[in-house]
């Protein structure tokens, strides 16, 4: 019984996890080798990898590819950046310090279209946040149509996601900040070294454990981005990315092989990135 019991105990969340998570891996990999459109539903059949190199001859995929490339890197490298620096002016003890983190973690808190929304407010071209600013420090001639063209598309997007991904890459690098032993700082300040030098030497290399973890999450969340882009510019193909190219594909166009296909690479371009999270997870910091 004893030996029985752990399964058990298990049993309930891994049902869940066969239902909620295992199946549809598994179906939708069964859907992505059959030629499956709901507009010819009498033609229901398999057909191998086809969907997969119909897929790859798509110039329409391929442009989605590289939208999701570019909002990867963007946030990326932003959320790192600024969720470091964040994370650092949290670190400081002040009376307000928990008043300060709980501002913090606003935008991570809200659902991802409603931050969406409240940023489509701030490009609007009109009546829009960022065109007022702009103009009233003379930095623009006229109002900047944001959400018109790609790559400008494509920034406002990063942007939004951005400011969704730094409160947790803020945390988690202030978890690794608040977990260095401070014996190194006063060493190093009694050995007369500066801040910068601080930083540079010390707290740097070893939260880069953390950072990683954060980066990694980033990557995860900036692959599937889906509610900021449909908030910005509906579904529109000049800022859509492959998940957006998938939902598109499969409910728009009513291919459901060559939708599950893109979901599939979706998949496994986020389990990539996930893999590389686990083992983060599992590395061990040494002072």
């Amino acid at each position: 019984m004893k030996k029985a019991l752990p399964y058990i105990l298990l049993a309930p969340m891994m049902l869940i996890m066969g239902v909620l998570v295992f199946y549809p891996v598994i179906a939708t990999f069964s859907y992505s080798l059959k030629k499956w459109k709901l507009t010819m539903p009498g033609d229901i059949r398999f057909i191998g990898l086809d969907n997969y190199v119909s897929v790859f001859q798509s110039s329409s995929f391929w442009y989605s590819l590289e939208n999701t490339i570019v909002i990867l890197v963007a946030v990326v490298l932003l959320t790192s950046v600024v969720g470091m620096l964040l994370s650092m002016f949290l670190n400081i003890e002040t009376k307000v310090s928990g008043l300060m983190l709980a501002i913090a973690v606003l935008p991570w808190a809200l659902p991802p279209y409603v931050n969406g929304v409240l940023w489509k407010f701030i490009f609007h071209p009109g009546y829009g946040f960022l065109n007022k600013l702009l103009l009233s420090l003379h930095v623009i001639p006229q109002p900047v149509e944001w959400l018109s063209s790609r790559w400008l598309l494509l920034l406002a997007v990063s942007l939004v996601v951005t400011w969704r991904s730094v409160p947790f890459m803020a945390l988690v690098c202030l978890a690794g900040r608040k977990a260095l032993p401070e014996s190194l700082y006063e060493a190093a300040r009694i050995d007369g070294a500066s801040k910068a030098q601080i930083f540079r030497h010390i707290t740097m290399p070893l939260i880069l454990p953390f950072v990683g973890i954060g980066v990694m999450s980033t990557s995860i969340t900036a692959i599937n981005v889906f509610d900021e882009i449909v908030a910005l510019s509906g579904m529109s193909d000049l800022g859509k990315n492959i998940v957006v190219e998938s939902y598109l594909t499969t409910f728009s166009f009513l291919d459901f092989g060559k939708g599950s296909a893109i979901t599939y690479l979706v998949l496994l371009l986020a389990a990539i990135f996930g893999i590389f999270y686990l083992k983060t997870l599992n590395r061990e910091v040494q002072y």
